[in-house]
């Protein structure tokens, strides 16, 4: 039985993306935070996620443009991979983030507890023999990698969180799942020189994306040499001596020296007293309203436990939006389609808004335009190749969607976001100056077409 009670103005139970958020602005607001973490403050996203996966990616951009060095006139051998200095670079980019986060909570001065927090309801989190109670609880309990029934992991079939700590670069990969997970680890190892074959059972890649950008994408992983395996389900894997054998649907076998299991992430709700204590759960998702507010009173839910996209930025947005709405603030809650999205492989596929289908579903009549990104200077010097599509409603109304395919064109995604939310017609954002040479042009082109006024542009 807990002994001991501790009070503050808002409790947050998890500390990645969401909670930190919603600590860091509750703080400034002048509220007293507890922030309850299991592990590391950062969660999932810096810890195991977003940064030191995209630092993996960069170590494999390197790698590439070592490989195509003469392409540009430059005499560079790739003499292979080191592994242990790639971690080493990854591991320090996260220490340095995870030192300077330290240091953000010790000037909020908010109260980290340390341990496995478990929702009693009353407003209550229990750690171990103390209670901690506050005006408001937020839950942001976080996610954890989805397997598969039947498939055992071990030391060669792996989720994300193993992969990221693998001592060794495949000679061979089986990526089961090829959503944004699977096809960055796919294009890391690729480019680390690992044959890489992805299973997926959808008919696509990236099927949350427009099927436009799955097109981009598969087409380029072809000539990159990464088979799909799309239409297909996993009926086995059992790990051998040599390696894993992976018995298709089909009756197909395919067999490499790991299997990554990248399905996806659950909610990381199922031991946190949630069910136990009036929290209502939809397959292990906490219900909430549009205002993040469960069932309730005065407690609310953030990132990845709330149904929708599971993105650090989506649970940053949430946190801070909780914090104010809190403090009274009447904050203005973001449609899901406004967040955007990338997917950091090689090349990026990057969207906001909606897709094709989905803008005619809603808006009835669309028009499109895909400006390819062989029409623009700074992309041909990069030698990327992809396109930018852009969908207004109607023939004259708003932009709803842009999608795009290429290397870095995650940069331009933040222009799209605002011409989606301010709901910007292409003749008002077409005539923005784009700085020449950059890959933002493609996007202003791509505009002033749709706009019916393109610049280069063959008719």
């Amino acid at each position: 039985m807990a002994d001991k009670t501790h009070h503050s103005d808002v409790l947050i139970l998890g500390g990645g993306s969401g909670g930190y958020a919603c600590a860091f602005r509750a703080s400034q607001l002048g509220l007293s935070v507890t922030l309850i973490e299991a592990d590391k403050v950062g969660g999932t996203c810096l810890h195991r996620g977003c940064i030191p996966t995209k630092a993996l990616l960069h170590s494999a951009e390197v790698a590439d443009s070592a490989r195509t060095s003469a392409d540009f006139g430059v005499s560079v051998t790739l003499e292979g991979i080191d592994i242990a200095r790639v971690h080493e670079y990854k591991d320090g980019t996260v220490s340095r983030l995870y030192r300077g986060l330290q240091g953000l909570i010790a000037q909020h001065r908010i109260t980290v507890v340390t341990g496995h927090g478990t929702f009693v309801g009353d407003k209550t989190v229990q750690v171990d023999d103390v209670r901690y109670t506050a005006d408001n609880v937020v839950l942001a309990s976080g996610s954890y990698p989805r397997t598969i029934p039947g498939i055992e992991l071990g030391d060669r079939i792996l989720t994300s969180d193993q992969a990221l700590e693998l001592a060794r670069v495949p000679a061979s990969a089986i990526v089961l799942g090829g959503g944004v997970i699977g096809v960055e680890f796919a294009s890391v190892w690729r480019s680390f020189g690992a044959d890489v074959t992805i299973v997926e059972a959808l008919p696509r890649l990236v099927a949350a994306e427009d099927p436009w950008c799955s097109k981009q994408l598969e087409r380029a992983y072809r000539k990159r040499g990464i088979i799909s395996r799309l239409n297909s389900k996993v009926k086995s894997a059992t790990e051998t001596e040599a390696g894993v054998d992976v018995v298709l649907d089909d009756g197909s076998t395919l067999t490499a020296e790991i299997l990554l299991v990248a399905v996806g992430r659950g909610p990381r709700t199922a031991d946190c007293g949630y069910a136990e204590h009036g929290i209502h759960l939809d397959r292990g998702f906490v219900v909430t309203d549009e205002r993040l507010r469960t069932a309730l009173p005065g407690v609310y839910a953030v990132g990845d436990i709330v149904p929708g996209l599971q993105l650090a930025h989506r649970g940053f947005q949430q946190g801070i939006f909780v914090a104010e709405e809190i403090a009274c603030l009447d904050p203005i809650p973001i449609a899901g389609h406004l967040i955007p999205r990338v997917t950091y492989s090689h090349p990026e596929v990057a969207s906001v808004g909606l897709d094709e289908e989905s803008a005619r579903a809603r808006h009835g009549d669309v028009s499109t335009v895909v400006y390819d990104l062989g029409g623009n200077g700074k992309s041909q010097i990069l030698q990327t190749s992809g396109g930018i599509k852009v969908i207004r409603s109607g023939q004259t109304g708003p932009i709803v969607g842009v999608h795009l395919v290429g290397d870095r064109v995650g940069e331009l995604v933040g222009e799209a976001q605002l011409a989606v939310s301010w709901e910007a017609l292409p003749t008002e954002i077409g005539h923005f100056i784009h700085a020449h040479p950059t890959q933002n042009e493609a996007l202003g082109e791509a505009l002033l077409a749709l706009a019916g006024t393109p610049l280069h542009a063959h008719r």
